[in-house]
C-alpha cells in the first residue's frame, strides 16, 4: 500500500464514494428524526398513568402490550436480519415491491424507534416526581404537565444517547447492503471488485465512516453546550461574586 495509490484510487473513485456517504448520511438522519419521533411518542404513552375508568384501562394495556412486542422485537433481533425479512418478505407475502431506499429508511427508522422509546422512557422516570404534582397542583392535565414541564428536560438529558444513536445508524446502515442499498459500504464493495483492491478502498471508506460520525460527535457537543447555557450564570439582581466576597471578608473583619 501506498499513499500515492491510495490518492489515485480516490481521485478516479470518487463521485462513488461521495455517493455511498451521501446516501449514509440520507437514511442515517431521516431513519433517525423519524425515529426519534416514535420513540417519543411511544416512551410518552407507556408512562401515562393508570387512568380510572376500566374501558381506558384496557385500552391502555392493550396499546401497552403492542408496544412492548415492538420494542422488544426489534431490539432483539440484528438489523441485517430485520431488512432482509421486511424487503423480501413483503414482496413474497404480499406482493410488495418497496424502494430500496424507502426500505433503508424505513427499517433504520422503526429500528431506531425501539430504542429511542426505552431512552425516552427512562428520561422520564428520572424526572422528579414533585415536578408532576406541581403540575397538577397548578391544574395541568397529564398532556400539558408532559408538554410544558417534562418533555423540555426529557430531550436535553436524552440528547447524548440521541446523538450516540446517530452514530450506530450512521455506521449500521453497512448492513443494508444485503438489500441492494447503494450505501458507501455498497460503493466500496463495487470499488473493490472494479480495482481487484480490497484494503485501500475499505481504508478510504473507514476514513469517511469516521469523518461523519466525528462529526456529528462535536455538532451534537456544541448544541448541548448551548442548551445547557451560560457557566457563569447570575440574576440581574444579584450583587456581583466580588462585591459578595469584598462585603464577607468586611464581616469578618
Amino acid at each position: 500500500m501506498s499513499i500515492e495509490y491510495i490518492i489515485s484510487m480516490i481521485t478516479s473513485n470518487w463521485p462513488m464514494f461521495l455517493r455511498g456517504a451521501g446516501m449514509t448520511l440520507l437514511i442515517s438522519i431521516i431513519g433517525t428524526i423519524i425515529g426519534a419521533v416514535i420513540g417519543l411518542l411511544a416512551g410518552v404513552i407507556r408512562t401515562i398513568p393508570t387512568p380510572e375508568r376500566k374501558l381506558k384501562r384496557i385500552v391502555l394495556k392493550i396499546v401497552n402490550l403492542i408496544l412492548s412486542i415492538y420494542i422488544e422485537f426489534f431490539r432483539g433481533t440484528p438489523m441485517i436480519v430485520q431488512a432482509m425479512v421486511i424487503f423480501y418478505g413483503s414482496a413474497l407475502a404480499f406482493g410488495v415491491d418497496m424502494d430500496r431506499t424507502l426500505a433503508a429508511i424505513f427499517i433504520v427508522s422503526i429500528n431506531t424507534g425501539a430504542y429511542m422509546a426505552e431512552i425516552v422512557r427512562g428520561g422520564v422516570i428520572s424526572i422528579d416526581k414533585g415536578q408532576f404534582e406541581a403540575a397538577q397542583a397548578i391544574g395541568m392535565n397529564h398532556v400539558q404537565t408532559m408538554w410544558s414541564v417534562v418533555l423540555p428536560q426529557v430531550i436535553r438529558n436524552i440528547l447524548p444517547a440521541t446523538g450516540n444513536q446517530f452514530i450506530i445508524n450512521i455506521k449500521d446502515t453497512s448492513v443494508l447492503n444485503v438489500i441492494g442499498v447503494t450505501e458507501l459500504f455498497f460503493q466500496t464493495k463495487t470499488v473493490a471488485g472494479i480495482s481487484f483492491k480490497y484494503f485501500e478502498p475499505f481504508f478510504i471508506a473507514c476514513i469517511l465512516y469516521f469523518v461523519m460520525t466525528f462529526t456529528v460527535t462535536l455538532i451534537l457537543r456544541y448544541i448541548e453546550r448551548k442548551l445547557d447555557g451560560p457557566e457563569n450564570y447570575s440574576m440581574i439582581g444579584q450583587p456581583p461574586p466580588q462585591l459578595m466576597v469584598t462585603k464577607s471578608n468586611t464581616n469578618i473583619d
